[in-house]
């Protein structure tokens, strides 16, 4: 039966169109690598796929150059973060963190968004940090002191734990985008990439 495409009205919040997960969706893991392309990383998106499928995992499929990879599997997200680090490092020589979310975490997170009117309307001013382990209040209220001219900052528990963003005059000129968040392993995108990543698991979000 064809199922009639959601669009996108003007001023509605992206996540509200997500729909409900089939079973050949949640067999998807999302990979995000940290720190790619940066500090001599290089690993060409073909051979990241190569990657993938020599360890058994099916129809990888990347987004830009910036670590961004899905495939077809059900294994554990943590356990898969370990097997992916071991085999990156195994082919390209270093070794770098990797993240993994299942789409079932990536929906929380989207719908756990406290800035989803903000990401409508300016989703390139909408950071998503993907953090391994919770971040201490502390260490936020610490960011939050460099927060300026309607800079927001908040953290979300659902779908893994994440830090969520808003530059409202952009990321380059601001100071709070240069501070840590913790000593942990953290990966951003921005909320283009969140919906990008979220239509590549079969989770619709716009027209």
């Amino acid at each position: 039966m064809h199922r009639r495409r959601q669009t996108h009205r003007p001023g509605r919040p992206l996540h509200l169109l997500l729909p409900e997960l089939s079973e050949a969706m949640t067999d998807h893991r999302i990979i995000l690598f940290r720190g790619m392309n940066t500090g001599g990383v290089r690993a060409p998106v073909t051979e990241q796929r190569a990657m993938a499928e020599a360890m058994g995992l099916k129809n990888p499929r990347t987004l830009l150059a910036s670590g961004n990879l899905v495939v077809e599997s059900d294994r554990d997200p943590g356990d898969l973060e370990a097997a992916v680090e071991d085999a990156f490092e195994a082919t390209f020589g270093r070794r770098i963190a990797a993240i993994v979310r299942t789409p079932e975490q990536w929906r929380a997170l989207i719908q756990a968004n406290p800035f989803a009117a903000e990401a409508t309307d300016a989703p390139s001013r909408v950071l998503l940090l993907l953090t391994r382990d919770p971040v201490p209040p502390a260490a936020i209220d610490a960011v939050r002191a460099y927060a300026v001219d309607g800079e927001r900052v908040e953290t979300v528990s659902a779908g893994g734990g994440a830090v969520v963003f808003w530059f409202a005059n952009g990321m380059g000129r601001s100071r709070m985008a240069e501070r840590p968040v913790g000593p942990g392993v953290v990966t951003g995108r921005n909320w283009n990439t969140v919906l990008k990543l979220a239509a590549m698991v079969g989770l619709e979000t716009a027209a």
